[in-house]
């Protein structure tokens, strides 16, 4: 079976369709998936997903693309983790890529992010874009391997990737391994330990081989762990398996799912 340890299912993309989404999870071996949260106005929607479906659980958060939303403090943050539905603090991080000029809230949001996931004993779900350095150095500084969490959708160097394997956190790897042009990417996926190695979708975006340019959904997760067999010369069996025990452990599941 397998787990899609990031997705966005309230996004209108995916929202709209849930039920089609959830067959195709069921006809790909899917068990469960992570809805994660981007700002506080929609986390509501995330939240009342995970309450509905007993194989979806979600985060709560505010990605760093958001620069004029609500900034939740990390009090609130800690007080929301304590839901039982509620699994990993973010997705939280720097991302240098889209936005410019004086990014400091950036790094105060972040920061606080890691403070709550500290307090709250759950784990980070991390976004870095363009900004790998500071990421690293506002981790450290802030202790974030106290938490401990995972590098979503992971695109970086493997020297960052080691950075942040050593401070305790997982890589979780999208479709982009499968796209033909990400022979970096695919030599960072052959080099991660597996047991400390994540899958997602990050729908609906990022759709894998055979799927890219359409919608992306968490069914669509079983091609990413068949390109991590084929680069790792493993068994689509052992990916699955043990990217669904490292996706519980993470996030102190107690691994029950429902039928495939």
């Amino acid at each position: 079976m397998f787990i899609d340890s990031h997705c966005h299912l309230d996004f209108p993309e995916l929202a709209g369709r849930l039920p089609e989404v959830f067959t195709r999870m069921r006809d790909n071996q899917v068990t469960h998936a992570l809805c994660v949260s981007v700002n506080m106005s929609d986390f509501p929607n995330v939240l009342a997903l995970a309450e509905a479906h007993e194989h979806l659980y979600a985060s709560v958060g505010v990605h760093p693309d958001y620069p004029d939303v609500v900034e939740p403090t990390v009090e609130e943050l800690v007080r929301w983790a304590a839901h039982p539905k509620i699994v990993a603090i973010g997705e939280t991080g720097l991302d240098y890529y889209r936005l410019t000029g004086d990014l400091e809230w950036q790094r105060q949001r972040f920061r606080n992010h890691i403070q709550a996931a500290r307090l709250a004993r759950k784990p980070l779900i991390i976004h870095t874009r363009s900004a790998a350095d500071d990421t690293l150095r506002v981790m450290r500084e802030e202790r974030a391997d106290e938490a401990g969490g995972v590098m979503h959708c992971f695109t970086e160097s493997w020297e960052v990737a080691e950075a942040a394997l050593n401070m305790g956190f997982y890589i979780s790897f999208s479709g982009i391994v499968t796209f033909k042009n990400a022979k970096a990417l695919k030599a960072v996926a052959q080099k991660v330990p597996l047991e400390r190695m994540l899958i997602e979708t990050d729908s609906p975006y990022l759709a894998p081989v055979p799927f890219r340019g359409k919608t992306n959904e968490p069914g669509f997760v079983k091609h990413v762990a068949e390109e991590i067999a084929v680069l790792r010369g493993s068994t689509l069996e052992q990916i699955a398996q043990q990217t669904t025990e490292n996706f519980m452990k993470l996030f102190k599941q107690l691994g029950n799912c429902y039928e495939v």
